[in-house]
């Protein structure tokens, strides 16, 4: 047996570096892409791109941690995932629940806490923790929550590098939760996703490309809530002809079996 050139070649495509960024995570997580839909959107994505561009050229802040809260399915992991991608930083890891399935407390805890110990060894840095209710285990009945994990949260969240920079964005369903377990204060930021209103929905729809849009707008106008963009997606999805245009009555059916029509 012997190892040659193309050996090492393929060897750089198949082992993923300990250090570095996950972008295959990342580019998961934000598979749809992102929906310009107003001017809400884009003065979020704006706010949040400043706040880390002004962590890059400050000579005396060395930490800035961003919760981006708002109501399920409102597109904040997909926004969190974009922000990492487009910031090009030499260290960027993804912390999701979907990583830490099966894992015990103590092990979910010493994986979270080796995580941000790398990312202190890093020039610069930028760690996404995704749904982080769902990171404490939290349930409502009872409730119940990791104490394990929330106290390493806790500390690895405040916790200043000494020679480096680190920015965390993070994304939780539930801001009051967070807020009860003491751990919304630990972020610097709090920026709120907000669901689409009317206007915003139909402009989604035009960014889709729906040819008929008429035809179904006097449905989304009984919408009384506001609408998670990522609902709205998955309701064209399903009523989506061949034609490029929307089943009426499938889509309000649609709206209905996901909680969106009354």
């Amino acid at each position: 047996m012997q190892v040659t050139r193309p050996d090492f070649d393929r060897a750089q495509t198949e082992v993923k570096p300990a250090f570095g960024a996950s972008t295959d995570d990342l580019e998961n997580c934000a598979r749809g892409g992102i929906v310009q839909y107003g001017p809400a959107l884009a003065n979020l994505m704006q706010s949040a791109s400043s706040l880390m561009s002004q962590l890059q050229q400050s000579e005396r802040t060395a930490l800035l941690s961003v919760l981006l809260e708002g109501t399920s399915g409102a597109g904040k992991t997909a926004l969190t995932a974009t922000l990492a991608l487009r910031s090009d930083f030499p260290f960027i890891k993804l912390v999701s629940p979907n990583a830490l399935v099966g894992m015990g407390e103590a092990q979910k805890a010493t994986t979270i806490a080796r995580i941000f110990d790398d990312a202190h060894k890093s020039p610069l840095s930028l760690i996404v923790l995704d749904e982080i209710e769902r990171l404490l285990e939290y349930v409502r009945i009872g409730p119940r929550f990791s104490n394990v994990v929330l106290q390493t949260l806790l500390t690895c969240i405040k916790k200043v590098p000494r020679k480096t920079k680190l920015i965390i964005l993070a994304t939780t369903s539930s801001a009051q939760t967070l807020e009860s377990l003491e751990l919304l204060d630990a972020f610097n930021v709090t920026l709120h996703v907000p669901a689409l209103g009317h206007a915003e929905a139909i402009t989604v729809l035009k960014e889709l490309g729906i040819t008929n849009i008429s035809d179904v707008e006097p449905t989304l106008r009984t919408v009384s809530k506001g609408i998670p963009v990522k609902k709205l997606m998955l309701v064209v999805e399903m009523a989506l002809e061949k034609s490029g245009a929307l089943h009426p009555g499938r889509f309000a059916t649609t709206l209905q079996e996901t909680g969106l029509l009354d």
